[in-house]
């Protein structure tokens, strides 16, 4: 699969797309725009995709960021694929307490946590 830039790492373990976020900070609509774009490539094409969001570097991001996530959660589940979020830092956990979403996204502490869940 051939990215649109290099906001992203992507590898397959044990048969799940494993995308690891590489920028500090989410925050400007292009590049949500482009790390949108590029997850949704990932999944469009899958009979049931399985992915893994690592947000081990992210520090901050925006409510778009967040919007983008509820896109991408919402695609894969109508495919009756699975998302699991992981490494999310605690500023940015809170915001999911926050507003609730983590009622709607899996949330893992670890890759490894994560990758379980399949």
């Amino acid at each position: 699969m051939e990215l649109d830039n290099a906001k992203m790492q992507v590898a397959v373990e044990q048969g799940v797309t494993m995308v690891t976020l590489s920028d500090q900070k989410i925050l400007d609509e292009i590049n949500i725009a482009r790390i949108g774009e590029n997850l949704y490539a990932l999944v469009r094409d899958a009979a049931a995709p399985m992915m893994v969001v690592d947000f081990a570097t992210v520090a901050n991001m925006s409510s778009s960021a967040l919007g983008m996530l509820i896109t991408l959660h919402k695609r894969i589940r109508e495919t009756s694929g699975k998302l699991v979020l992981c490494n999310i830092q605690p500023a940015i956990l809170e915001v999911f307490r926050i507003t609730r979403l983590d009622e709607i996204f899996m949330i893992c502490a670890s890759r490894s946590e994560a990758l379980e869940q399949f």
